[in-house]
């Protein structure tokens, strides 16, 4: 792996990496996080019975709207045309909590792992903002890279 910082200049300033010499490939990315509550906020978001509304529904929505703005939000992020991207809620009783899984799809010159994270961490904070009234005490957590493919560094697993 190079020790060269590609997103400074030779004065050290900060700059967006010059990606248009890159051949276009096919990359995925998918990230992982969790929202850990009280049993009963959790009962209260399977159940329906959040006051905002749909829970799951408005962050999956926003989840997906932030992975599309990714390059707005992430400073010396390149704008990507997104294939796909996708926001999974597995409900975890154990935790008790709920698991989130975000996979984006591109055809480009950079890979998608801001888009997943990004579409993952604003699902997060979108459960968060639905279910504090009642709970302020979620926590959001463990929110991680799990798969990327594509490019020069080609597929990296960190299950």
């Amino acid at each position: 792996m190079s020790s060269k910082l590609t997103h400074l200049d030779e004065s050290g300033r900060v700059r967006m990496v010059d990606i248009g010499g890159k051949p276009d490939t096919s990359r995925t990315a998918i990230a992982k996080g969790e929202i850990v509550m009280l049993k009963d906020t959790l009962e209260l978001i399977i159940a329906g019975s959040i006051a905002k509304g749909d829970t799951l529904g408005a962050a999956q929505l926003a989840g997906i709207m932030a992975a599309k703005r990714t390059s707005e939000l992430i400073p010396l992020c390149h704008p990507l045309p997104l294939n796909q991207i996708t926001i999974d809620f597995e409900i975890d009783e154990e935790l008790p909590g709920i698991k989130i899984t975000a996979s984006a799809k591109t055809i480009g010159k950079t890979g998608v792992e801001m888009e997943a994270l990004t579409a993952v961490s604003v699902a997060a904070l979108t459960i968060y903002d639905m279910a504090k009234s009642a709970e302020k005490t979620m926590r959001i957590q463990n929110i991680r890279l799990v798969e990327k493919r594509g490019g020069r560094s080609g597929v990296v697993v960190n299950e």
